[in-house]
Parts: structure tokens; C-alpha cells; sequence
């Protein structure tokens, strides 16, 4: 049964989840920055806001590269474990970054 299955989908659904996250991404980025910068910036502030900034563009240059992977190949390779790793720790970082800037 698993020759009926389309190879086109699975990739599809995986390009549109990581373009869904980088959009999470970079809301948490700019309210993270509205945070720092609303009511003056403290010293504190704008290094947290300079982390999030930072990785906000290392998540969006692997996710661009992960798209990038999806679309091209017929049969895309897997995601390599330091790739997976790097956009997890981005992700959470950011995360933590956003939270403390917005509380």
C-alpha cells in the first residue's frame, strides 16, 4: 500500500510547518523588541533584544535553508542532526528571550 502514497505531500506539509514557525519566530522577535524598546531602553534591555535579533536571523537562515532543501529535491535528504539541534536551540532561546523581555 505504500507505493499509493504521494511523495509530494509529506514535503509540502514540513516546508509549510517551517515556514509557519519562522513566522512564530518573528513575531516573538518583534515583541520582544517592542518590550525593550517601549518606555526606554535599558542597558539590560538591548542586550536581550540584541540576543533575540541574533537568533531570530540564525533560526531564519537554517529554516530558509531547510525550505530551500524541501523544494528542490524530488526525494529532500533528512535534516542533519546539528541542523535539528541549531534550530532547537533557537527556538527555545528565543522563546526565553521574548518571555523576558515581555515580562
Amino acid at each position: 500500500m505504500s507505493g499509493d502514497r504521494d511523495p509530494g505531500l509529506q514535503p509540502e506539509r514540513t516546508r509549510l510547518a517551517w515556514r509557519r514557525t519562522t513566522l512564530s519566530s518573528t513575531v516573538a522577535t518583534v515583541l520582544g523588541v517592542k518590550a525593550a524598546l517601549h518606555g526606554g531602553a535599558s542597558a539590560p534591555a538591548v542586550v536581550a533584544c540584541a540576543a533575540c535579533c541574533g537568533l531570530w536571523l540564525g533560526f531564519l537562515a537554517l529554516a530558509h535553508h531547510r525550505i530551500r532543501a524541501l523544494s528542490s529535491a524530488s526525494v529532500p535528504l533528512a535534516l542533519h542532526p546539528w541542523r535539528a539541534a541549531a534550530a532547537a536551540l533557537c527556538t527555545v532561546a528565543l522563546a526565553v528571550c521574548a518571555a523576558t523581555l515581555v515580562l
